[in-house]
Parts: C-alpha cells; structure tokens; sequence
C-alpha cells in the first residue's frame, strides 16, 4: 500500500494546489491576457493551460519515465475518437433539431468558452489526472478513484442551479456524467480524446439549440441524451469484445486491486 499512498497524496495535493490558484488567480490572469490580445475565448483557453500546470507537475512525478503527454491519454488516436464520439452524439443533433429552436446568440466565444474549452481541459483535469492517475497508479479500485473526481465535476456545477430541485438535478446530471466519463476513459485504452470530443460535442449540441440554460434540461432534453449514453456503452462493450479485450472495469478492479503498482 506504500505506493498507493504515496500516488494518493500526489494526486490530491497536486489537484488542491491546481483548484486553489484557479480560485485565486483565473479570472485575473484571463484579464491580462485578454487586454493583450483582445479575445475573450482565446484568453480563457491560454488561462486554462497555465493554470493546470501543478497536474502536468503531479503527472511527471507519477510517470518519470513517461511523456505527460502520453501519461495523460493526449498521444491516443484522435481519428477514432472522433469518429466514435460523432456516431454517439448524432442523435442529440438530429433529435434537437426537431424540438428545439436554433439559438441564435451563439458566437465565436461561446464555442471556445463553453464547447472547447470546457470539453478539453474538464476531461483533461477530472478525467486524465485526477481519476486516471490514482487508478492507473495505484490500488485503489474505480469506484474510490472515480467518486471524488465525479463528485466535485458535480459539485462545480451546482452554480447553474435556481432552486433545491434543480440542484439535486443538476448534481445528479453532472455527478453520473463524471463516471461514464471516466469508464469510458479507462474502457478505451485511456484516450482521453474519447471523452474529450464526446464532452465537446454534447456541449456543442447543447448550445447550438435553445435546450436549457443549465445542464439538467428538460424531459426531450433527457431523452436524447439517454439514447446518446445509451450508444456510448453499447458501443463500447462492442467494440471491446470484437476486439476480444476484456473491459478494464471489472470484478476484480472496481473496488481495489489486488497488487500494489510498481512507480515508473
């Protein structure tokens, strides 16, 4: 257990010191971007690099021998990602299309803020380090390495919310989504691009039509992204099983694993 508690207080004090200063200095660091290039969006994703070096500092710890980039998920296939996450996420474009109306106030810096930005770095942060690493690197199983990253994706959330219900909703929503995220991470070999383009897209769909000013939405709403999940596992355990793989989320890894991982 000595490495598991080592890989545990990297992870967690790398993420606190990462959320901290986002806290702290996000916005301001934004402002001074954006007064030096004069594009919000832009600004934000540039803000969003710097500030998620304390993880890319916690990945090289964890993985001295590897590349962050590759430690993270980033040198997997982009193409077959993106293929997979568009065949998934169609329904929510052909199904929105027909309920709800064009939203026409969507700009450059809503794309970069709310579907690049949010899709890339939320996946990167929640999924490629903080779930990814303390599974990949210790003994901890996927349910206590999923719920304390699915449980804060849910908690930063909450500020979309009006009332108690829509609360309750919206953490659900938000909550559930931080585990399929991560189960889809682990299941397709830890490409982070998976979860990234289907995040992004879903996103996009969400504001490319007048569906709901938070992210629990209504019941068309619902309906279309239960289908979309509904492919997104189908899919997955299909593409694993004619690849004759067995699905990385098992019996014998989803509460703790058996052997100690050796540090790289």
């Amino acid at each position: 257990m000595k490495n598991t508690i080592k890989v545990a207080l990297i992870v967690f004090m790398a993420f606190a010191v990462y959320y901290l200063l986002d806290e702290l200095y996000f916005k301001s660091v934004r402002k001074v971007l954006f007064d030096a290039t004069g594009q919000f969006g832009l600004s934000h994703i540039i803000t969003y690099i710097i500030s998620g070096i304390p993880l890319y500092l916690g990945t090289f710890l964890l993985n001295k021998n590897t590349s962050v980039f590759k430690s993270l998920g980033l040198s997997k296939s982009v193409t077959k990602a993106l293929l997979f996450a568009l065949l998934c996420t169609l329904p929510l474009f052909i199904g929105f299309s027909f309920v709800f109306d064009f939203n026409a106030e969507i700009n450059l810096n809503t794309i970069l803020v709310s579907v690049i930005a949010a899709g890339f770095f939320e996946e990167l942060f929640f999924r490629g380090f903080l779930f990814g690493q303390l599974f990949k690197n210790s003994r901890f199983g996927f349910i206590p390495s999923v719920f304390f990253g699915a449980l804060f994706f849910g908690l930063i959330h909450l500020y979309q919310s009006t009332d108690v219900a829509e609360l309750i909703g919206i953490f659900a929503i938000t909550f559930l989504g931080g585990i399929l995220f991560s189960w889809v991470y682990a299941e397709w070999n830890y490409n982070i691009w998976v979860p990234v383009f289907l995040h992004m897209l879903m996103n996009l769909a969400w504001e490319l039509f007048s569906v709901s000013d938070t992210a629990l939405g209504g019941v068309y709403a619902n309906v279309f992204r239960g289908i979309c999940i509904f492919l997104i596992i189908t899919l997955t355990v299909v593409y694993k099983k004619q690849n004759r793989k067995k699905l990385e989320i098992n019996k014998s890894t989803i509460w703790m694993k058996k052997r100690d991982v050796i540090l790289e």
